[in-house]
């Protein structure tokens, strides 16, 4: 983006109002990673001292934004606020050279490991009185999107796309090439997005453990499902993996303000610019904690999980994917035809489709595409942008409702990986029991298939 398309952009759909932003220098920034955080103040100094690991010479292009922020204190429990207040402190101390940081507090190593480095580090106040989020606004949305819009306004566009803007979450642990290995990529590749491969830290307790194995099983097994299907969206959409260029930040309007499942629909609109890659040369390892903050994500299913209230070992019944891989091959395969004889296919492949596709005003929709379509790419391009990531999901759970119900977890992925021509290793049995299935051995597994090198490109 030119300075004059990121000022129209701000001034368009940036934040209003502006905070400031405090850091060192701006100066030089090709690439920026954005850290909300809200009460983080136990763990947000560990992720950026791991960081602070990484080479000096990818710190000097990069800055880390941190937003601290919080709600009004009318809705925002003291002690959030309090803890917000004691991170400003410790951030204001970080950028001025390391004075009177609390030496003797818990995370007093990470704080020294920072101060001692070459980690270029910014902060954005949304929690101060006259600085909190709106009531109408609060949350992880809202925040990501005042960091990225603040790092896109001092950005110096000398990379490929503009430089990069990375997402992690204040509780998140990178390695030591995470900036180099995410640089690489864009350098490479020309998507306007990506994601970095990722594990949930494991919990030494076994319920924990377990719980967080299941959900991550559960994650996986969707996507690879998508893949299966020939999905475009088959991506994972967990924000702390997110990253994407400066112009497809612009190109999509930016971060989206939602309280929850803001992830995905970022990255449900950076797919219709483009493909999202993925960067498997590093991985993230996100928090498993347990959460009330939003109503779903991985703290809400921990937590339902750990009170009884989840199926942890079910997954969505494989045949959704085998009916959606049938119909993306109908659009693929002839997109010229009228809608009534798409519905007709659709109808064949099985009267739920047909019927999802009906509700969701399929008839219409494509009749205006059909219209304006230059030729069958185009009529492609844009079946796959009205037939999104949201719009996927939605059949898959429609028809997960209309006599596909979830099935055990062995019993799902084992039907996935068949169709897909992998080896299925020792806990193949379709019909063992759950508890006769170490979860961690499974999840393992289907981390190595999913980072094995299938879309890295």
């Amino acid at each position: 983006m030119t300075r004059r398309e990121i000022d129209r952009y701000l001034g368009r759909y940036g934040v209003k109002p502006v905070r400031p932003l405090i850091a060192s220098s701006p100066a030089g920034v090709e690439h920026a990673v954005v850290i909300p955080a809200l009460a983080e103040r136990r763990s947000i100094f560990k992720t950026l001292a791991g960081l602070a690991r990484n080479p000096s010479r990818d710190h000097m292009r990069t800055l880390v934004v941190c937003v601290v922020n919080n709600r009004g204190p009318h809705l925002a429990p003291d002690p959030q606020i309090r803890d917000n207040q004691e991170t400003l402190r410790c951030l204001q101390s970080l950028i001025s050279g390391g004075r009177n940081l609390p030496r003797d507090a818990e995370d007093g190593e990470d704080l020294e490991r920072i101060a001692a480095s070459t980690l270029r580090l910014g902060y954005i106040d949304a929690s101060s009185p006259g600085c909190e989020i709106p009531d109408h606004e609060g949350g992880v949305g809202t925040a990501r999107k005042i960091g990225m819009d603040a790092a896109l306004g001092i950005m110096e566009a000398r990379g490929r796309g503009g430089g990069v803007i990375c997402c992690l979450d204040a509780d998140t642990l990178v390695q030591e090439n995470y900036l180099s290995a995410v640089d690489a990529h864009f350098q490479r590749y020309g998507h306007p997005a990506a994601t970095v491969a990722y594990a949930h830290q494991m919990p030494s307790d076994p319920c924990l453990k377990a719980a967080i194995c299941h959900y991550e099983i559960f994650l996986r097994a969707y996507v690879l499902g998508l893949a299966y299907a020939g999905s475009p969206y088959a991506h994972h959409a967990v924000g702390s993996t997110m990253c994407c260029t400066a112009d497809g930040y612009g190109a999509v309007r930016g971060m989206n303000r939602r309280n929850a499942a803001e992830d995905f629909h970022f990255l449900d609109k950076l797919a219709k610019v483009g493909k999202i890659g993925l960067i498997n040369g590093t991985t993230v390892f996100p928090s498993p904690r347990t959460s009330q903050r939003v109503p779903f994500g991985t703290g809400r299913r921990m937590l339902g999980f750990m009170t009884g209230q989840e199926e942890e070992c079910r997954l969505y019944h494989p045949q959704t994917f085998r009916i959606l891989r049938q119909w993306l091959a109908v659009m693929e395969a002839d997109p010229a035809r009228d809608a009534d004889e798409i519905l007709g296919h659709a109808g064949g492949i099985h009267p739920c489709l047909e019927a999802y596709l009906r509700q969701s005003g399929f008839g219409q929709a494509w009749r205006s595409i059909r219209k304006n379509g230059r030729d069958a790419d185009q009529l492609r391009r844009q079946f796959h942008v009205w037939f999104d990531g949201l719009k996927t999901l939605r059949l898959i759970r429609h028809l997960g409702r209309s006599g596909f119900p979830p099935v055990p977890m062995i019993t799902g992925l084992s039907a996935l990986l068949e169709w897909m021509d992998v080896p299925i290793p020792g806990w193949k049995c379709r019909e063992a029991a759950p508890e006769a299935v170490d979860p961690f051995e499974v999840l393992e597994f289907v981390r190595a298939f999913s980072c094995s090198g299938a879309g890295s490109g």
